[in-house]
């Protein structure tokens, strides 16, 4: 019976298995102060042991121009949109691209491009 119950308990020590953050949707405007970014992620976030954690914009080159961190696990909140304003992009600049990331396993390494309009 012991045994029985340490297999039970190393089980339940096994830290929960989500799927990578998954770009749902995009919005994205420019406004007198620079582009407003509306991004739309859906993870199977399980609490503060893993949940997808910020996304950010890159140019087409993978520079970074951007980051909207996200401070808390979203639960119960599936998908959910966060956004990023005054982000300032070059004049002529027609596509970006948006990558997501979780506290487990880093930066989805497949960024969705998007067409500015």
């Amino acid at each position: 019976m012991k045994h029985l119950i340490c297999i039970v308990l190393s089980a339940l020590a096994v830290p929960a298995v989500a799927d990578p953050p998954e770009i749902k949707f995009v919005r994205a405007g420019q406004g007198p102060n620079g582009w407003r970014f509306d991004v739309t992620l859906e993870h199977s976030d399980t609490g503060w042991d893993h949940y997808a954690d910020g996304w950010r914009l890159l140019d087409m080159e993978g520079n970074q121009i951007g980051m909207r961190l996200l401070a808390h696990p979203h639960v119960n909140e599936q998908p959910f949109t966060r956004s990023l304003g005054g982000v300032q992009i070059a004049e002529g600049t027609t596509e970006v691209q948006i990558e997501a990331r979780c506290i487990v396993d880093g930066w989805t390494g497949t960024p969705v491009t998007i067409t500015l309009r």
